[in-house]
């Protein structure tokens, strides 16, 4: 069935162009693979998922006959062959031809012929997700997300539709960030399907970079998003904020959510002062009644009577819990935005675990690297450099002002020793006055005068002398710890280079090449339960239909038709659904790869008749 579908849809003759697109050295054997060998080798590598194998090294110890017949052969590839393909593959440029087939195909498969965009602007659904690679080596680390530890990885950046159809997979180092991977994502997929088109772009609250929102609203996109906690405290950090509809419901009709239009202003740190203005649906959760408490009473009232008794104080209540979703676009429906933004979860998040884990995705293949510069620790050096020049340029002004002090308080010293002679001076004139001449008085009233003047002057000169004296400790103070940390800095500098790592990144070629087949039996598994299984598989997981894909039975070949005779289930229900999708997939007459027709049949149910219920009959 899926082999079918393989050849229905065209993903066969898309891996097998991007395959033969591949150049170099290693392209020239691929080359060499006659064209049945090169479809099966592929539908090995497709289909390993099918089977429960995760790796090619699973292949060493399958012994089933699952996979050769999903392939064409009479017995599957072993392990070394299939292996040697798969390095000849990444190392001729296969990833990215690979990549390129993803794309085209998955377009041709979800989007009508002749559809218009501009009318309808597709809504794509960006995440990251991060597999761990233990290894004794130091590889680019990265928050996973399940575990929430920070370990060596592999960074995916996965494209859905609004339907939850992969349409693409990208593969780096497990340090990239998600506001780097949407933006190379987006630039291959319009490069793929070579088209511009100004989509709505709905990421998680790691995409909340005032930067990065900014460039893709110059860019004519449509980004949704969530604030972070930190960004906003209550309604009052929002402004236009409308009336609040009814959002989501209980089960018993009991509202629980409610949704308000809003605006909010982001922050632009590389312009001071310039804002980003962003439109937002603002969800609020139904507050719960808090519960009955006790009389209002003040604990400092009355409490000098005998008979006075504590009372709980008036709680006030649970806060309602704010859910900000907010987007670029100049205005919206706030209902209608928060109901697209809560459906990443069914879109993207659900189909991550639902299919593609199950497939795989999380299994690493390749595990080859090459030396690289270790980007921790040029982080690190690089803010301990900048924190040594901020504190030389500090130490510096410090020294300055230290001198310009000193010498402050040198003159101001040098003054106060003139002001006491001065004083002095003065003193000497006043005794030396004739008590008996007709002016004494005035003249000894005039140089007392300006004694009292040099006095307060000098009072002045004294304290001022002394602040200059604190000052002087203080940058004194100041100089001594810079020069500290300095002398610190460089220990650190030195310490880093001595106990440095050597950082190694790792060739994702392989790996991706492995995810693009798992992508595309994602998307293969999707078509076919759409358009075979009954309606009530509409929201099946991988899980729910491989018991179908890896149902026994036999195998009748002729010229002309294939038939297919399946061993029905143990149970009722799905012997019904069994027979309705062979039903359908014989309405629809599928072809194999050779051009011989397909068949599904079930085996009838056998019931033995045990012995002493013959004898009973009898």
């Amino acid at each position: 069935m899926l082999v079918a579908a393989a050849q229905e849809t065209g993903l066969l003759a898309q891996l097998e162009a991007a395959l033969a697109s591949c150049s170099g050295d290693l392209a020239m054997r691929l080359a060499h693979l006659s064209t049945t060998s090169r479809r099966m080798l592929v539908l090995t590598l497709l289909f390993l998922g099918v089977v429960g194998l995760r790796r090619t090294w699973d292949l060493r110890g399958y012994t089933g006959d699952a996979l050769a017949r999903l392939s064409g052969r009479e017995r599957a590839y072993g392990y070394w062959h299939v292996e040697r393909l798969l390095t000849q593959i990444a190392h001729a440029g296969g990833a990215e031809a690979l990549t390129k087939a993803l794309g085209k195909w998955t377009t041709q498969l979800w989007e009508p012929a002749g559809q218009d965009r501009t009318a309808d602007p597709p809504r794509w659904y960006v995440d990251g997700h991060r597999k761990p690679v233990y290894t004794h080596r130091l590889i680019p680390r990265g928050l996973i997300g399940r575990t929430g530890k920070i370990l060596g990885c592999r960074a995916l950046t996965l494209l859905h539709d609004e339907w939850g159809h992969p349409r693409l997979v990208t593969t780096d180092r497990g340090d990239l960030h998600l506001t780097a991977g949407l933006v190379q994502i987006l630039a291959c997929y319009d490069q793929i399907t070579e088209r511009k088109s100004q989509a709505r772009i709905i990421v998680d609250r790691e995409g909340m970079a005032a930067s990065f929102l900014k460039a893709l609203s110059d860019d004519g996109q449509m980004v949704v998003t969530i604030l972070r906690r930190n960004q906003y405290d209550g309604l009052e950090s929002f402004t236009d904020v409308g009336s609040f509809v009814p959002l989501e419901q209980e089960a018993d009709g009991t509202l629980r959510r409610e949704v308000a239009p809003a605006s909010f202003a982001l922050a632009l740190p590389e312009q001071e002062g310039a804002v980003l203005p962003m439109r937002v649906a603002l969800i609020r959760e139904v507050e719960r009644s808090a519960g009955t408490c006790g009389p209002s009473v003040a604990a400092s009232a009355n409490w000098q009577d005998d008979d006075w008794q504590a009372h709980p104080t008036v709680g006030s209540g649970p806060q309602a819990r704010l859910i900000p979703i907010v987007t670029t676009a100049s205005s919206i429906d706030a209902v209608e935005l928060a109901q697209t933004y809560i459906h990443r979860w069914p879109a993207q998040e659900n189909v991550i675990k639902d299919y593609l884990r199950p497939l795989g995705i999380d299994t690493n293949h390749g595990f080859a690297k090459t030396p690289v510069v270790n980007s921790e620790v040029a982080k690190r050096r690089e803010i301990f450099q900048k924190h040594l020049e901020t504190f030389k340029a500090w130490m510096i002004s410090a020294r300055a002002r230290y001198r310009q002090t000193i010498n402050s308080k040198g003159n101001l010293l040098e003054r106060i020793k003139n002001d006491e002679q001065q004083y002095h001076l003065l003193d000497t004139y006043q005794n030396a006055l004739d008590k008996n001449s007709v002016d004494y008085g005035k003249r000894y009233s005039k140089i007392q005068k300006k004694k009292d003047e040099v006095v307060i002057q000098q009072e002045k000169k004294k304290k001022r002398a002394e602040k200059l004296s604190q000052h002087i400790s203080k940058e004194q103070e100041k100089c001594e710890r810079y020069a500290q940390k300095q002398c610190d800095l460089l220990r650190s500098l030195e310490d880093l280079a001595t106990n440095e790592r050597t950082m190694y990144e790792l060739d994702n070629r392989k790996d991706h090449v492995m995810t693009v087949f798992k992508v595309a039996l994602a998307n293969l598994a999707m078509w076919t339960r759409d358009q075979y299984f009954p309606d009530t598989y509409s929201a099946a997981t991988w899980e729910r239909l491989a018991p179908f894909f890896r149902l026994p039975g036999m195998v009748l070949s002729s010229q002309q038709n294939v038939t297919v005779s399946l061993r029905p289930f143990n149970d009722r229900q799905l012997n019904h659904d069994l027979i309705s999708l062979c039903h359908r997939v014989n309405a629809s007459s599928p072809h194999l790869p050779d051009g011989r027709h397909l068949l599904f049949t079930v085996q009838e149910i056998v019931r033995p008749i045990l012995d002493w219920q013959k004898r009973r009959v009898a």
